[in-house]
């Protein structure tokens, strides 16, 4: 039976919006316990566990009637949204029949107190409103609350609140991320799913309950605005449904009209902020490729009273911002809750007018990739625009101007031209993908399809061999189709992501990506895979939906000398890091031994049990030795360094991930340490990765904003304190090394060279008429995140495992040229770009500037050596065909 609903401020003891107050995630918990026990309307679902092992909670709110509907309402959910097997007639019947499924998330990104505390004031209010509007949303539509990251509002509601005096408060200074591992990049994990918070929510929306909409609450908006909103600035992602753009449209009219309405005003969208949707991975993003209209807000605001600047631009309406706010002395906690709860209802009322029309028009656009992906079809992509208008101007003069006057006017030409592009067979998109089971990797390629089996994507795989076009794959081929209402996301996984030529005017610099330009996975994981233009078919398997792969089965030979393990897997080093703490002697093999590639590891008949046991548990074949090699090296475990800052390095967490899924032992390490000296005696190997190292003639800075005064900080994270320094840490850093340790520097950490004053300079430079260099212009020369083709040297140690040409993720990436005398000092060049287009994915505007430039090198300092590498070779735990780069350098 119902009971009275607690208020948030009977239970918290302070309201959600009140200044000063900011709630952990151990009260919200007990709070949303306590509705749910009191209220019929409301069910709580633990969705899985988190990376620090606490419930991660979803609230369902709806009416007592659908509660006992559920089961219905989300099977009709999820027929409509993969429109398998569904007529027209079928679909409308179903669209009267069910009800609007609604996601509306809270506090993924912890410091954004005003998304963790909106949440609950909407569950409370939603389930508390007695009006009309409130019923019919209760009675059209499925609410599913969720909490996006609980470990992080426990950190960050617990350090704000341990300052007794209210007004010295301060969200500022966590010591570590928000999130165990990754912090402010939990929103760029959703197409790999990583992390296990990721995985909980990619499971309710993907595979569970696929939700029309999804609303995404973040902070902050644009300085002299309340909040940037839907809809969002161009580019959107080409391979979108139309009416995945037109529905956030509509979805963002509903929004800011109602803020209108209330007389709250800021509300800017489109170009007045930086957000659009061309990236997949972020919470909200990856919706967009599964057909959901996904909706994010940035808003202002916090438990600490703030201003509203005056930025005069921004006064003048538009339709950018068509009701600007007015700049305000002070702006309370409680305006953006608010706001956002306005919003909530805003979007809930939408979904409760519209229920038919948004599972309807979600079949419509899951029925329209299938049908994309069952004939051919050409995504209109920039690339193509810019062959129809080349071929234009070099066979002009062969066809007649239109004597049509507004043809001429619009830049208007014959329409054989598209016809040359959009007709052309060898220009259609895939109607599928074949992953062999000759893998060079296979364990890494069941990784990338549990990735897609994460994500919602139909995956076949095949019972026996068969043939298309000539080619001949083995049983145990996976077969992925793009006839699926997620098409969008199957392209976007295996095919280069084409971004325009964006400047701010032409001739301009150019405009940034909200997030990266290309991240194609397959290409990142190094994944074999054929694309397949025509339909084909064969002894075929459908798995699943939602039930990950396991690991290849490994038939363990048997040997009397001993087994190989390939340099080409992966995961032979969470085997090799087993056997050497178990005491195993392992080795390496420096040239090709029995057709097992060079760098392969030797593990002694004595380490055959463990091996059987770690070699079947991963997936990982083991090859027989016939006898027992020569000229291998024995390797030994490093002590392993990872540098880390105070308040935690995004980029080193990721690889503070990897080391541990990867049975790496290690130690994290801090400016402090560094400065101190004797490093070698604890340590052999010290990583940084895409950070800590300043630019010469810079200072470095941990983390985001000003380093925090000791005083402040609770003494157990005093040795966190401090900055990478050219005067204190360099020195240490360069005796470390002489003395025989090992440095890797990654990124942005390769500024490392420059500080030693290596034979190496910026490959991407002018040269002054004063003779001086300076950086390219963007003007000239800007490549943000896209994948890039770099060639290596794979007889040196430091690469054994990769082919001739490995695909990187580069950022902007440091690039070098070696200087004359690099060669006698013992550089060694590990990766350079052999080619004026390196691109694959993305955008490279000025690649050319890149042939010859190097991408790795090696160099000996002493009695030690120094790694460098300028992409980033461990982007986001993403870019399994370059973790090789660390993972060879980690043993001694």
């Amino acid at each position: 039976m119902a009971q009275k609903i607690p208020s948030p401020k009977e239970h918290f003891g302070f309201g959600l919006g009140d200044d000063y107050h900011v709630s952990n995630y151990t009260q919200t918990e007990a709070y949303f316990k306590k509705v749910a026990a009191a209220s019929d309307k409301a069910k709580l679902v633990s969705i899985g566990k988190t990376e620090e092992g606490r419930d991660q909670w979803m609230m369902i709110v709806t009416s007592e009637e659908n509660h006992a509907n559920l089961d219905k309402f989300k099977d009709i959910s999820v027929k409509m949204a993969r429109a398998e097997g569904l007529t027209e007639q079928e679909a409308r019947k179903l669209s009267t029949e069910g009800k609007a499924i609604v996601w509306i998330d809270g506090g993924l990104h912890s410091t954004e107190t005003v998304g963790t505390h909106q949440l609950a004031e909407t569950i409370y209010q939603v389930l508390t409103k007695d009006d009309a509007e409130t019923k019919r949303i209760l009675d059209n539509v499925v609410i599913l609350f969720v909490h996006a990251n609980p470990d992080g509002h426990e950190k960050i509601g617990n350090w704000y609140m341990r300052e007794s005096v209210p007004e010295k408060r301060s969200l500022s200074n966590l010591p570590t991320l928000y999130q165990r591992y990754i912090g402010h990049d939990n929103n760029r994990d959703f197409y790999i799913q990583n992390m296990k918070e990721s995985t909980n929510l990619g499971y309710q929306l993907f595979i569970e309950w696929i939700p029309q909409v999804m609303y995404n609450h973040h902070q902050r908006g644009p300085a002299g605005s309340v909040l940037a909103g839907p809809p969002y600035r161009d580019p959107f992602n080409y391979v979108f449904d139309p009416m995945m753009v037109t529905g956030i449209d509509a979805v963002g009219a509903a929004m800011y009209n109602r803020l209108n309405a209330e007389n709250k005003p800021g509300f800017t969208r489109m170009d007045g902020s930086t957000f659009s949707t061309w990236y997949n991975g972020g919470l909200r993003t990856t919706t967009h490729y599964h057909n959901i209209i996904g909706i994010l807000t940035e808003i202002v605001g916090g438990p600490n009273p703030e201003e509203i600047p005056l930025v005069p631009d921004r006064l003048l309406p538009n339709s950018n911002t068509p009701f600007p706010v007015t700049p305000q002395k002070t702006w309370h906690f409680q305006q953006s809750i608010d706001y956002s709860v306005s919003m909530n209802f805003a979007v809930l009322d939408y979904a409760a007018r519209n229920s038919d029309h948004l599972l309807y028009n979600m079949y419509v656009m899951g029925k329209g990739s299938i049908e994309r992906g069952s004939g051919d079809y050409w995504t209109p992509f920039p690339s193509k625009i810019e062959a129809i208008k080349t071929a234009y101007e070099k066979d002009k003069d062969k066809y007649p101007a239109s004597t049509n006057p507004f043809s001429r006017r619009g830049g208007a030409i014959p329409s054989i031209f598209y016809d040359s592009v959009y007709q052309a067979k060898e220009k259609r998109d895939p109607r599928g993908f074949i992953i062999t089971a000759n893998q060079k990797d296979p364990a890494t390629a069941v990784k990338f399809i549990n990735a897609l089996v994460k994500t919602g994507i139909r995956i076949e795989k095949s019972t026996a061999s068969f043939s298309v076009n000539g080619t001949t794959y083995p049983k145990g081929s996976y077969i992925v189709k793009t006839d699926q209402a997620f098409r969008p996301h199957i392209i976007d996984m295996f095919e280069p992501q084409d971004y325009p030529n964006d400047f701010q005017y032409p001739g301009g610099p150019p405009i940034r990506p909200y997030d990266a330009a290309g991240w194609t996975l397959a290409y990142q994981m190094g994944i074999q895979f054929d694309r397949i233009l025509d339909g084909f078919s064969g002894p075929f398997e459908t798995l699943s939906y939602g039930e990950l792969e396991a690991v290849p089965v490994v038939q363990m030979p048997t040997s009397k000398s001993g087994y190989f393990l390939s340099s080409k897997h992966n995961d032979a080093f969470p085997i090799v890091n087993e056997l050497l703490k178990k005491g195993v002697k392992v080795s390496r093999i420096q040239n090709t031994v029995e057709g097992v590639p060079a760098g392969s590891f030797f593990v002694p008949q004595s380490g055959s049990k463990i091996l059987t046991e770690q070699a079947t548990k991963l997936g990982v074949q083991v090859t027989a030795a016939k006898t027992t090699p020569s000229n291998t090296i024995t390797i030994k475990p490093s002590r392993i360094a990872l540098f880390d800052t105070y308040g935690g390095s995004m980029p080193s967490g990721w690889v503070r991930w990897m080391l541990e899924q990867y049975n790496f032992e290690f130690q994290l390490i801090f400016a402090k340490e560094i400065d101190a000296g004797n490093l070698n005696k604890k340590y052999d190997a010290i990583l940084f990765i895409s950070g800590g190292i300043p630019a010469v003639g810079r200072a470095a800075t941990g983390g985001w904003g000003s380093p925090p005064d000791e005083k402040s900080i609770p003494t157990e994270y005093h040795h966190m304190l401090g900055n990478i320094t050219a005067e204190k840490s360099i020195p240490q850093i360069k005796s470390f090394i002489e003395n025989g340790g090992k440095v890797v520097a990654v990124g942005s950490a390769s500024a490392l060279a420059y500080h030693l004053e290596l034979p190496v300079r910026n490959a991407l430079v002018e040269v002054q008429r004063d003779g001086s260099e300076k950086p390219l212009p963007g003007e000239k020369y800007y490549v943000p995140g896209s994948v890039l083709v770099s060639r290596v040297d794979n007889s040196q140690p430091a690469n054994w495992g990769l082919d001739s040409h490995v695909d990187v993720l580069f950022n902007n990436s440091p690039v070098f040229k070696v200087k004359p005398e690099a060669k006698l000092q013992g550089l060694q060049v590990l990766g350079w770009f052999d080619t004026k287009t390196p691109l694959k994915s993305g955008w490279a505007w000025g690649q050319s500037y890149l042939e010859d430039g190097i991408t790795a090198f090696s160099a000996p300092i002493g009695k030690g050596m120094l790694y460098v590498y300028g992409p980033e070779i461990t982007y986001r735990a993403q870019s399994h065909g370059t973790f090789k780069m660390l993972f060879n350098n980690l043993y001694q």
